[in-house]
């Protein structure tokens, strides 16, 4: 089980999400049952992942290596290649707590169209884990686009009236985030194979070319990464689309964006931004401006939020000032201010994801949010 363990994981919720196919829409109880059970059974999965962990804590470098690289469509160079180290490890953990949490809330909340609300929703704790665990570019970029339709249907199908203006918002933001990421990830895979003469997605590899990369094209590159990040974490002035989908999103929705898939941008600047362009992050330049937009994250989401009658717009908001405090612990560019970020991340998404279920219990008994 061991070797396998992040592929176990990483499934559960898919294999959830298959079965549920062939359950009855009209048997909403069963549906209810099973969806829980496989949500929990990912959360039990990964409890062993804290003792094993731990015992390899003081080895260098990703661990529980599952696949190798350009295994999996040899002719591109992409493989099924999964690895956690103490970052993702957190992550993970706070995805399965998070995405059972999420699910076990929408018992009674959600009574239209269940069986397709469960199915997506487990979908994306998948695309969501998959981010995580992913050492492979394709491999990662398939389970970052995979996260973004189901959360697009959760708001624009179970939200609230405005629903189809906010899903239609944060999927064209991501999107153009997405489409910016993509171009600098072929940049990378064809800069490798022009050093190495090797086409590979996978990212290891990858970060052993990136050095050679000329400084007129890295801060170019940089520039893609970050807005794909920036858009997703999100820092200002990127965040117009969060407050929206907050309010719309069910309560469940809710939960997992703030939880988790806010935590993926500060995740990507962590994995890639600071590993792949490190030259460009150096820069004195780019360092104030990347602060400056955190130090101002942090001051303009908490006094908009201040100003705010609605809980969850006021919640989303705050989530931009704490998410401020993240971003600008990554760009301090030191051990401390990443363990802090880190540690930062871990605590908004369980404050925040409490916070969130606390407004959908008040709203369902007193059907206002003000």
């Amino acid at each position: 089980m061991q070797s396998h363990i992040l592929s176990i994981i990483l499934f559960a919720p898919m294999v959830g999400a298959l079965l549920l196919l062939f359950v009855p829409g009209e048997n909403k109880n069963a549906i209810r049952w099973i969806a829980n059970i496989f949500a929990l059974a990912g959360l039990l999965v990964s409890i062993p992942l804290v003792p094993m962990f731990w015992t390899q804590r003081f080895q260098p470098g990703f661990k529980f290596l599952e696949g190798s690289a350009n295994n999996w469509i040899p002719s591109i160079g992409a493989g099924y290649n999964l690895g956690i180290d103490g970052i993702s490890f957190l992550l993970i953990m706070l995805t399965t707590l998070l995405g059972w949490i999420s699910i076990l809330s929408s018992w009674s909340a959600i009574e239209e169209r269940v069986k397709e609300y469960y199915i997506w929703f487990l979908i994306l704790q998948t695309g969501m884990l998959g981010v995580f665990m992913a050492l492979d570019f394709f491999l990662f970029f398939v389970f970052w686009e995979a996260m973004l339709v189901p959360m697009y249907l959760l708001i624009g199908i179970w939200g609230g009236p405005r629903k189809l203006y906010a899903a239609i918002k944060f999927f064209l933001y991501t999107l153009f985030g997405s489409v910016l990421m993509l171009l600098g990830i072929l940049f990378l895979y064809f800069h490798h194979q022009a050093v190495t003469g090797v086409y590979t997605f996978s990212i290891p590899e990858l970060y052993k070319t990136a050095p050679q990369i000329p400084f007129h094209y890295a801060i170019w590159l940089f520039l893609a990464f970050f807005l794909g990040f920036a858009i997703k974490v999100p820092m200002f002035p990127f965040h117009t689309w969060l407050p929206d989908a907050h309010v719309e999103a069910p309560t469940a929705g809710s939960v997992i964006l703030a939880g988790v898939l806010l935590k993926m941008g500060t995740y990507g600047f962590v994995r890639f931004s600071l590993p792949f362009f490190p030259q460009v992050v150096m820069e004195s330049r780019v360092r104030a401006w990347m602060i400056g937009l955190s130090i101002v994250g942090i001051i303009y989401g908490a006094l908009v939020s201040l100003m705010q009658k609605d809980m969850k717009k006021l919640v989303a908001y705050s989530s931009v000032s704490h998410l401020g405090f993240c971003t600008l612990g990554i760009f301090a560019l030191n051990p401390l201010g990443i363990s802090g970020s880190v540690l930062q991340q871990i605590n908004h998404g369980i404050s925040t994801g409490a916070l969130f279920l606390i407004v959908g219990i008040l709203y369902e008994r007193r059907h206002t949010r003000e």
